[in-house]
């Protein structure tokens, strides 16, 4: 099944953005039968497939929608949509390592709940782009997190230095669902779509104990939050976020405190010249009347010229040339980001794993892969040679316990042995550079 938009559905898409920049008062009415389209909800099952994850509360796989037969399932769900008797099931949560250390909940939907809402993340999506400020980048179409931190590393190299590395708490948990849904309905009128925002906004929760023993929260008394998990979630979070925004640009914050904000959903740097201080106060202000909180213990001002601070994965501030010459502002991949991907590594080549070795090696190429595809951006050599030192050690330990091989196992898997006739993706070989900026 093709995940390439069809042409009319790419059609619509194009007009509903189009109407919405250039009428910015504008407000849809008109949406929910969009939503209902047989072709839409095709191309969203499509899409919800390709995703793959879990069962929600249900227990229904893909496999089992397979074997009951998709187009019979697709029409029951469109007849329940059509008829307004669709209602979404709990949202099943899960606790997931936090990569800092903690958990954090993720909500599981049902895969008919997925449907539903990537049919109308396909409608909506459109409208609210073309209201979402320049400075937004998280979960936006051909925009990314690796966008997000060039655009800081050069606005730094700029001049804009003073620093604010902001965090708010519990960011998707804390979101006022009354002024979420008058955000959404500045440009949605239509009330059957604001109905399913509102139903899924208050779908229970189902937790299970150590026991397996159900406990349920949230519902209809729910006030707050939108689960992180839920395919609509991300979108419904850059609309509230984009108020901040919004307000930062209309109330001329930028030009007073010579300052940018950069953001990706709830991760957000605001950089300044000289008035991080200023910028970080009038924040403390506007988010309160947002309903949102800044971590106090986590969000901080720094003076990138003489210290480094973490952003969407990379460190970016004062780095010095290897042969020990003149200073520059850089960015590559933070020391925690190296751990991780390190520990990942460790975790997959340990003696309990007894795969066939072409199985893990491309399980391994997978990891380092799509690690090296998010770090592109600024000075890698060091953290690639890092990284290619860790893999090469605990791939030649993991094969020299395999075929019991005596001594450390240096003779028997070389590097070239590991990284040419095994076909170990090697990190320093595809690095790329982007120039530093020297001050």
């Amino acid at each position: 099944m093709s995940l390439e938009t069809p042409d009319k559905i790419r059609n619509l898409q194009r007009k509903l953005y189009c109407k919405a920049k250039a009428e910015p008062a504008f407000r849809f009415y008109l949406l929910y039968d969009k939503i209902c389209r047989e072709d839409i909800l095709r191309h969203a099952y499509a899409l919800a497939r390709a995703n793959a994850g879990a069962p929600g509360v249900d227990g229904v796989t893909f496999a089992q929608i397979d074997a009951f037969g998709v187009d019979a399932w697709r029409a029951g769900l469109r007849e329940e949509i059509v008829s307004k008797t669709y209602r979404p099931e709990p949202v099943r949560r899960v606790m997931i390592p936090k990569p800092g250390g903690g958990e954090r909940p993720l909500g599981i939907p049902t895969i008919r709940d997925r449907v539903v809402q990537t049919a109308a993340k396909i409608v909506l999506e459109p409208i609210f782009e073309a209201d979402f400020e320049d400075s937004a980048y998280g979960y936006r179409p051909r925009r990314s997190a690796v966008d997000a931190v060039k655009e800081t590393h050069r606005l730094i190299c700029r001049g804009y230095t003073d620093v604010v590395d902001a965090d708010l708490s519990k960011y998707f948990d804390t979101i006022p669902h009354s002024d979420l849904l008058k955000s959404v309905a500045r440009r949605i009128v239509d009330r059957h779509v604001l109905w399913l925002i509102k139903l899924w906004l208050k779908a229970p929760v189902e937790e299970r104990d150590g026991d397996g023993k159900r406990h349920m929260s949230g519902g209809k008394s729910s006030k707050r939050g939108t689960p992180q998990g839920g395919v609509v979630s991300p979108l419904l979070s850059i609309v509230y976020m984009n108020r901040f925004l919004k307000h930062w640009r209309l109330s001329g914050r930028g030009e007073a405190l010579r300052a940018h904000v950069v953001s990706y959903a709830d991760d957000f740097v605001i950089l300044s010249r000289g008035h991080a201080d200023e910028a970080l106060t009038w924040t403390k202000v506007v988010m309160t009347k947002l309903g949102l909180t800044l971590n106090e213990t986590k969000t901080s001002v720094k003076d990138a010229r003489r210290e480094s601070f973490d952003f969407l994965g990379y460190t970016l501030g004062p780095r010095h040339f290897p042969n020990g010459g003149r200073w520059y502002l850089g960015a590559g991949p933070s020391k925690k980001s190296v751990q991780r991907i390190k520990t990942k590594v460790s975790d997959l080549l340990t003696s309990g794993n007894k795969s066939a070795w072409p199985e893990v090696q491309a399980r391994l190429n997978r990891l380092l892969g799509g690690w090296a595809a998010y770090f592109t951006h600024g000075s890698l050599a060091p953290a690639y040679q890092a990284v290619d030192r860790h893999v090469y050690d605990r791939v030649r330990d993991f094969l020299r316990k395999r075929h019991k091989t005596p001594g450390r196992g240096t003779n028997q898997f070389s590097r070239e042995h590991v990284y040419e006739e095994l076909g170990v993706l090697q990190l320093n070989r595809v690095r790329r550079v982007s120039p530093p900026c020297a001050f």
